[in-house]
């Protein structure tokens, strides 16, 4: 968000995150996992929230080392503040 010019104040970024464990033949292995970011954000940059949402996943280190074996999905709950 802030290379987007929108501040975030410490502590009002944060996310939960769940993940399904499925068993195997042999082991179990995690299935998906799913994060909801949740942050109060300014109305006015709605449009550039969302786009940074869209393409976050792309630029995620940790997603881009486990999309191929792990269903990753990304949400977000944001309050939007005037």
């Amino acid at each position: 968000m802030k290379a987007r010019g929108i501040d975030v104040a410490p502590g009002e970024l944060t996310s939960t995150v769940e993940g399904d464990i499925e068993k195997t033949e042999h082991t179990i292995k995690i299935s998906e996992i799913r994060v909801t970011y949740h942050a109060p954000l300014p109305k006015d940059k709605e449009e550039t929230v969302l786009r940074v949402l869209k393409v976050h996943p792309a630029g995620c280190p940790a997603h881009e080392s486990v999309k191929d074996g792990i269903r990753v999905k990304i949400d977000a709950d944001i309050q939007w503040v005037e």
